[in-house]
């Protein structure tokens, strides 16, 4: 074991006493320095790390161990589980007892996957969560599962489209972040700025001619059963259903968003959002994409935050397309039946969901009924 490179041995004393700190500094000596040297000698390597024996240790423990050369010294809590990385010092990390492993289990994640050698698309990875800080601005991320769009009848808030939007048995919406822009004539309009189409209602929906101008080159999101693509929106060719689907076949969703964050994994410049409003003003913002590993991805930043900026953090993120989504009061992300953001912000009529697959059933048994007006809002 002591040759074998991904193994560690550590010193744990050397009676292994049940409270280091009743101990006089002679013993203490004893069983932290001599615990060491007895490792070392019998097995020929350094011995740089101590744990605490039912990991009790006060600061003149610590100093002993820090004395001794030890790197570093491993503690842990009956009554509390905690991560290393909310640990008081390298001389105390704390770590899970036996009993919390189900615990860690639960929460453990290795991050997103590498880059995948070719542009491909995993819609059946599992829907997890992570918080990140790049340059001092916080970010909420949530990849895997399978994008759609969920067009409600009005304005909800986004955990209350997910919770009240049904799926087939096999299929949850594990997350959602709110969509494109919507009209703000009534508090209850569902109306949205652009052409539209969604899984929740399996119809497409022009926009309003007048408005559509303004979007010339804004991102065109098309969603399909195993693929997506962002493209430049085209008012004379994306406002009609044949228009879109002639970009993408088995096209399930699509709407425009506000502006391309990242496009081929390079972060955008100011003057390619054009005459968008507030556009690198600090302010929440909310986000979607694709990782390199092919996984979708939605977010927010939990700071405010200006879009070009925005582009660059995700680019460090490992992001290969993002699109910035409506933003400011609208910034909603969702989990579980709950906000992760906040504030309340502004009920939103469109949401882009990642679809989790209890039984990992075909992508195309998926199905998703409309949120009914007669259900509570």
């Amino acid at each position: 074991m002591a040759a074998d490179p991904l193994v560690t041995i550590a010193a744990h004393s050397i009676t292994h006493p049940p409270d280091l700190t009743d101990l006089p500094d002679v013993q203490l000596e004893q069983e932290i320095l001599q615990s060491k040297k007895i490792l070392e000698e019998k097995l020929g390597i350094p011995i740089r790390y101590f744990t605490y024996p039912e990991g009790k240790y006060d600061e003149r423990v610590t100093a002993w161990v820090k004395a001794a050369g030890y790197r570093g010294a491993l503690t842990m809590d009956d009554s509390e589980n905690r991560f290393s990385n909310q640990s008081k010092s390298l001389l105390a990390i704390d770590r899970f007892g036996q009993s919390g492993l189900s615990q860690a289990l639960e929460q453990a994640w290795g991050g997103l996957q590498l880059s995948a050698w070719q542009a491909a698309f995993d819609f059946d990875a599992p829907v997890v969560k992570s918080e990140i800080t790049l340059e001092k601005i916080p970010l909420i991320l949530i990849s895997g599962g399978k994008p759609v769009t969920i067009h409600a009848d009005s304005r909800y808030q986004v955990q209350e489209i997910l919770t009240q939007t049904e799926t087939a048995e096999d299929t949850e919406f594990a997350a959602g972040v709110d969509g494109g822009f919507f009209s703000m004539d009534s508090l209850d309009s569902n109306q949205m700025i652009g052409p539209v189409l969604s899984s929740s209602t399996g119809r497409f929906i022009p926009g309003n001619a007048s408005e559509n101008r303004k979007l010339r080159d804004r991102p065109l999101a098309l969603i399909g059963n195993d693929t997506l693509r962002f493209i430049p929106f085209d008012p004379n060719r994306h406002n009609t259903l044949v228009g879109v689907e002639a970009e993408m076949p088995n096209l399930t969703d699509a709407f425009v968003g506000a502006g391309f964050l990242v496009r081929h994994g390079q972060p955008q410049p100011l003057e390619s959002f054009g005459d968008l409003f507030d556009v690198n003003e600090p302010r929440h913002r909310a986000f979607w994409g694709v990782h390199g590993s092919g996984q979708p991805i939605i977010g927010v930043s939990a700071e405010p935050v200006g879009s070009v900026m925005l582009g660059q953090l995700l680019v460090q993120a490992g992001f290969r397309e993002a699109v910035m989504l409506d933003s400011g009061a609208s910034t909603s992300l969702a989990q579980g039946g709950e906000s992760l953001v906040g504030y309340t912000p502004r009920p939103v009529p469109h949401v882009v969901a990642l679809v989790s697959h209890k039984k990992m059933a075909s992508r195309s048994d998926c199905t998703i009924a409309r949120l009914s007006s007669n259900q509570s809002r």
